[in-house]
């Protein structure tokens, strides 16, 4: 089976990035986990479950935007069904 990361996850996270409201560390980590999911060593389950981890750790942020935070959660139940699925 061929591991796919799921255009709609792309897309929040490439609205994180690119929204100059999110504070510079947010968009940067977010990048980073992008990066990760398309090009990590690892399964796509064990990627999507190192991204979750980031992305609690993240939305924790008491300078982050509340629109953001919603869009983390999204992308992080988006992961959880993947990390299960495999």
């Amino acid at each position: 089976m061929a591991e796919k990361v799921p255009d709609s996850i792309l897309e929040a996270l490439d609205r994180i990035i690119q929204d100059d409201t999110v504070p510079r560390n947010i968009r940067k980590a977010a990048s980073e986990i992008k990066e990760s999911l398309l090009h990590g060593k690892d399964s796509l389950a064990v990627r999507a479950a190192t991204a979750i981890s980031i992305l609690e750790e993240l939305s924790s942020d008491p300078n982050l935007p509340m629109h953001v935070r919603t869009l983390i959660w999204n992308v992080s139940s988006q992961l959880e069904r993947i990390a299960v699925e495999e």
